[in-house]
């Protein structure tokens, strides 16, 4: 997968997400002024930084009205942002129009977002418990108040107790024992049975309780598109036919007016991304790769922006039981026979200064936490030969086989030029030690729900939008429950690693979390669950009329300021 479309991150999510777009190439190129001139695309760090680049305006610079025209690569297999059939698009497309309790600066420093929540206060520690005041102003689209009722259903619904809520993620609310009505039904008072270290991240892209309150509910009502929601837009037209989405203003909307009238999102291929931009059909695309960043810089009227952003690629192993590489030895032999640095050199090279490997599976370079924990996998193919004949796979001809079983990996992948790339490498360095790599490539819609989540894959690349909470994507994505797997595509983990996860998300010592999260992440990479390879710089080329929108890094997008200069 790959980042999304314009890089729109819904920071109030404490979840990660999975995006079909790739982000490993995504360029750091600082934009020159408003359109054509030089080709002078500038590189940088691809760390996490502080700072974002959305062209910013006053409200009274930004005109009333207009349409923004975004683009995402599949149509969504739901509206319902929690469910296992979800990804980035789609969580893009609904942030404009739900609540959720907090927004996040461009240093990741957090707030409470007062258009729906007025107060939100951790009153008790043992047991934990967090008392949300809910803005006496909001509304769901049907003029229904918010109440503590929807905080509940939605609590229950993603709890884990019941695995017929098809739920992407269960963190947090896993361990929430009860939330009960507090002074009025405008309150909600949430006590934890475990501590839960990310709890600010919680009841993010709040859904109505008609949406939640039944796994039939959860998972149907909202395949189709939203029902109810209560941001400042809604979704006014889905049509499939077209492949379009539209939103328009809520006129249920309580707070200030939004600037747009409409926003609109198309299923396009990426390939074609760049030329809708520049012929005048969208107004924001991600780029990625120096070749895609040098055209958009040299295009009249577009400017590309850059902010690091919590991006990252990777590739995921099937572990699965009778999978070719249910072993987790030949995991790490494989994990050795490929050259990350020499992956990231190749997609990241003249916009990147010193292009360099995720090594982390937790923290992204540049987040407190980060440290380099792959010293299990480092490249080493003579290493990887070894093992290879250790574990029995004897070479024959030009690949390996053992018990007549040919050692021949199917990787799959959005259909990209730039993830073939990555593949065509692994190749190359697979078959170095006798390993065939077949490379196949599949279109954004059913990507996933098809191919990815029945395990019909070796391995598998595609990327993850990661978050501020960066311990949520533990339980989500590397803690293993044969019964209810959630995220973990490749059904690798063990009791231990399981065990060690709940320690750390149990921990309110954010240091202690962190040499926690550390001592998991090391266990990660012994298990090879996966390999990260790339963190996102953050490329978005926008037209230059667009005004606070583009490179948001680490910060929540404002929809209301969102729009086009005067």
């Amino acid at each position: 997968m790959r980042p999304l479309t314009p890089t729109r991150n819904y920071r109030r999510q404490a979840r990660t997400v999975l995006v079909r777009a790739l982000t490993v190439g995504t360029a750091l190129a600082l934009l020159v002024g408003c359109g054509s001139g030089g080709n002078d695309v500038k590189s940088g760090s691809s760390a996490i930084g502080s700072t974002n680049d959305i062209n910013p305006r006053e409200p009274s610079e930004v005109r009333d009205g207009g349409n923004l025209r975004l683009a995402i690569t599949g149509f969504p297999a739901t509206f319902n942002s929690h469910h296992v059939d979800t990804d980035g698009d789609l969580n893009d497309v609904v942030d404009w129009t739900l609540p959720g309790p907090i927004t996040s600066n461009a240093a990741g420093e957090l707030s409470i977002d007062h258009n729906f929540f007025a107060d939100i206060a951790l009153t008790e520690t043992n047991p934990q418990r967090i008392v949300y005041t809910i803005n006496p102003k909001a509304v769901w689209s049907d003029g229904s108040p918010i109440t503590w009722e929807d905080l509940r259903a939605q609590a229950q619904a993603l709890s884990g107790r019941n695995t017929e809520y098809r739920v992407a993620a269960t963190q947090g609310y896993s361990r929430v024992a009860t939330v009960e009505r507090g002074a009025d039904d405008r309150q909600a008072v949430v006590t934890f049975a475990q501590h839960y270290a990310e709890w600010r991240g919680l009841f993010s892209q709040l859904y109505p309780k008609e949406s939640m309150e039944t796994p039939q509910a959860f998972n149907e009502r909202d395949r189709n598109g939203l029902t109810k929601s209560a941001g400042p837009f809604v979704i006014t037209s889905v049509d499939r036919a077209q492949q379009r989405i539209v939103l328009g203003r809520n006129p249920k909307w309580w707070g200030d007016t939004p600037k747009l009238e409409t926003v609109t999102y198309s299923v396009l291929d990426y390939s074609a991304r760049l030329n809708a931009l520049q012929n005048n059909e969208l107004d924001a695309i991600d780029v990625s790769g120096i070749e895609e960043v040098k055209s958009a810089t040299n295009s009249p009227g577009i400017i590309v922006r850059r902010a690091s952003r919590p991006y990252n690629s990777h590739i995921t192993f099937n572990g699965a039981p009778g999978s070719i590489l249910a072993d987790p030895r030949l995991r790490v032999a494989i994990a050795k026979a490929i050259d990350r640095q020499g992956i990231v050199t190749a997609l990241q090279n003249g916009i990147v200064e010193n292009p360099v490997p995720l090594n982390n599976h937790i923290y992204l370079n540049g987040q407190k936490g980060y440290q380099d924990n792959s010293a299990v996998i480092a490249y080493n193919p003579d290493e990887a030969a070894r093992m290879l004949d250790e574990l029995g796979w004897k070479l024959n001809g030009d690949v390996r086989e053992k018990d007549g079983r040919q050692l021949v990996i199917r990787d799959v992948m959005f259909q990209q030029d730039t993830w073939v790339q990555m593949a065509q490498i692994m190749q190359q360095n697979l078959a170095r030690v006798g390993v065939k790599l077949v490379i196949e490539t599949y279109p954004g819609n059913g990507l996933f729900t098809e191919v990815i989540d029945p395990g019909n894959f070796d391995i598998a690349q595609f990327s993850w939008q990661r978050s501020i909470f960066p311990l949520g994507a533990l339980p989500q994505i590397y803690a293993y429950d044969p019964a209810n797997p959630l995220s973990n595509k490749g059904r690798i983990g063990s009791p231990e690693l399981n065990d060690l996860i709940e320690q750390t998300i149990s921990e309110l010592d954010p240091e202690r979390a962190i040499e926690l999260a550390n001592k998991a992440d090391r266990m990660i990479f012994e298990l090879v669950h996966s390999v990260p390879i790339a963190q996102s710089a953050g490329n978005v080329a926008v037209r230059a009329e667009v005004a606070n929108f583009g490179a948001f890094g680490l910060a929540s997008p404002n929809y209301l300021l969102a729009g086009f200069v005067k």
